[in-house]
């Protein structure tokens, strides 16, 4: 017999989701081959449309060396990859805290206006128009 008294299921957050999205892709990097994850199509439609990387190219790479542990050529595919990997796990792991402690996850707006977010993002940014520039 239901429960009718069962308060109703909270909707999942921002934080939920995002972080959620993150640990699948990071799952599904570990089906994939760091021996053949050169050999693959460009699937960037802004690397296909002007040739150039977008700030993004590379994090899929990084990915599946990060998970099978090969971290030199990791960072080489992308210097961000395995930071955002880290990010990525350490909110899953606050998400998580938050549904057990039954509280509210932390807020990814809060969260990306830190001082430290934001000086990441300008860094990731700067590096991309660099990377672009030398490709050019």
């Amino acid at each position: 017999m239901a429960d009718l008294h069962a308060p109703p299921a909270r909707r999942p957050r921002t934080t939920e989701v995002v972080a959620a999205v993150g640990v699948a892709a990071l799952g599904v990097s570990l089906f994939l081959s760091p021996e053949h994850i050169e050999d693959g199509p460009i699937i960037c439609p802004f690397r296909r449309l002007t040739g150039l990387p977008c700030p993004g190219c590379g994090l899929t790479r990084s990915w599946v060396y990060l998970t099978h542990g090969w971290w030199r050529d990791s960072f080489l595919a992308h210097p961000f990859g395995p930071l955002f990997a880290a990010v990525i796990i350490g909110l899953a792991v606050a998400a998580v805290r938050a549904r057990v402690r039954r509280s509210g996850p932390p807020s990814l707006d809060r969260l990306v206006r830190h001082p430290v977010a934001v000086a990441v993002l300008v860094a990731w940014l700067g590096f991309a128009l660099v990377r672009a520039v030398l490709a050019a």
